[in-house]
């Protein structure tokens, strides 16, 4: 069945995914209605239906008056994290964030592993700064290996060390008592970045975030998004937490007002949904492990153990994912993410956004809807022992998806370089890429992700 005529050229413009409603315009009305949203990292289950009713009942006041100054906000999210408001600064957006911490922190070099959110690439090279790129490795999963990282940041003697916990796009999580131990082995660094826009969603560990421990740290800066984790993208609001020299020093490049009416409204509203809010997670939680277990009985799929509110998939080897994607798309309004345009990923690897049952069947019948399109008959499902058109979800399919595959490579050949000024530098030393591995997925019964369910 066709969903309308989306304009799939939009899916590649850009480093980005488009937004929404750039998507929606290509749509007729009841394609988007049927939308199953597997690309945009939202939480369905919060704001609630009451919080959306209040918030439309003082619609005309809040696009109508000014907002608070940030300072008053701020202290309010502050009531509420249970933070003093010296430590935060808010602004529209962590992405701002990232941008200010670039033009006032970063002043010569910064670390980043590969893959990861493209602004932590993206900025600092458009403003000249020398960019080191720490590849993660298929072969671990992706998983990022502290000491390694730290010898790498020595080696290139990078100023700045970056890492996002839990990771984009594949969903990996570093314990606490290792990330506070990153950053005391890097304490002699210009700074220290941890990204933690989505670390509201794990449940490996009660209480993951390191956010008070930068406010006592000289070097140390947290990272949070509001956006991601209440699934209200649009209003644009994110907040760093460290000691008061650096978030007085970002606060005051900021505009007194530079946070809107509406992300106003929903902060003040936060201390009365506070139970709710952690029912979505929890919610989400189950959401990610029966999804999990969906996407692995899908023959030839390689699933990623995340701890994120998105999985990471990897499509066996005859499948083309841009193909998929738009297949997907068009034919089923389906909507996921295609990784080809992420350094250190390429179109094999697909991001998919955790979502509840039925939206999760609505997207395996379009991935079946799609091996069915490929010439030959898929001979090379059956070798798994099933026929792809049995059902995915209820039938009794092998387990040939995993989080722990050794598939290869990265494919795109990128090594432990810099990229500075727009070109690419080797380094002295090279992380050895690892070697070239069979395609056939093979379940091996654990995750290799420090005793984890696979699903989280």
């Amino acid at each position: 069945m066709r969903h309308g005529s989306v304009d799939t050229s939009l899916l590649r413009q850009g480093a980005h995914s488009p937004s929404y409603f750039a998507l929606s315009r290509s749509m007729g009305p009841d394609a988007k209605e049927k939308l199953a949203d597997f690309c945009i990292p939202c939480n369905p289950y919060f704001p609630t239906p009451e919080m959306f009713a209040k918030l439309s009942e003082s619609l005309v006041d809040i696009l109508k008056y000014y907002p608070s100054d940030s300072g008053t906000i701020t202290k309010q999210l502050c009531q509420v994290l249970k933070l003093h408001p010296q430590t935060v600064a808010m602004a529209n957006g962590s992405t701002e964030l990232i941008t200010w911490i670039d033009h006032l922190l970063i002043k010569e070099s910064v670390a980043i592993p590969i893959p990861t959110f493209g602004r932590w690439t993206d900025q600092p090279m458009e403003t000249g700064k020398r960019v080191d790129m720490y590849p993660l490795q298929e072969r671990d999963n992706f998983a990022l290996n502290l000491d390694h990282y730290i010898s790498f940041i020595r080696q290139r003697g990078s100023r700045v060390a970056v890492i996002c916990n839990v990771n984009n796009p594949d969903g990996n999580y570093i314990p606490r008592r290792e990330v506070l131990r990153f950053m005391d082995q890097l304490s002699d660094l210009d700074l220290v970045v941890i990204d933690e826009s989505f670390i509201d969603f794990v449940d490996a560990e009660r209480y993951p975030s390191v956010g008070p421990d930068a406010t006592i740290r000289p070097n140390v800066v947290v990272l949070k998004s509001l956006g991601k984790n209440f699934g209200l993208h649009g209003i644009r609001f994110g907040y760093m937490i460290a000691n008061p020299a650096i978030t007085g020093k970002i606060g005051k490049a900021l505009p007194k007002w530079n946070l809107n009416s509406l992300a106003e409204s929903v902060v003040f509203m936060l201390k009365d949904y506070e139970a709710e809010y952690r029912e979505s997670l929890r919610l989400l939680s189950r959401d990610r492990m029966r999804m999990a277990e969906s996407l692995m009985r899908v023959p030839g799929l390689t699933v990623y153990p995340s701890q994120g509110n998105f999985i990471l998939i990897k499509v066996p080897g005859n499948w083309d994912g841009v193909a998929m994607r738009d297949h997907l798309i068009s034919q089923h309004g389906v909507y996921v993410r295609e990784c080809g345009n992420k350094l250190g990923m390429t179109s094999q690897f697909l991001r998919l956004v955790v979502r509840p049952e039925d939206d999760v069947a609505k997207l395996i019948d379009g991935m079946a809807s799609y091996a069915r399109t490929l010439q030959p008959e898929p001979q090379q499902y059956r070798e798994f022992g099933t026929d792809f058109n049995d059902d995915p979800l209820t039938g009794d399919l092998p387990m040939t998806g995993t989080g722990i595959m050794n598939l290869g490579s990265l494919s795109n050949g990128y090594q432990a370089g810099s990229y500075s000024n727009g070109s690419y530098t080797s380094p002295p030393v090279v992380t050895t890429l690892p070697e070239r591995r069979s395609r056939r997925p093979v379940y091996n019964g654990h995750n290799g992700h420090n005793g984890m369910a696979a699903a989280r």
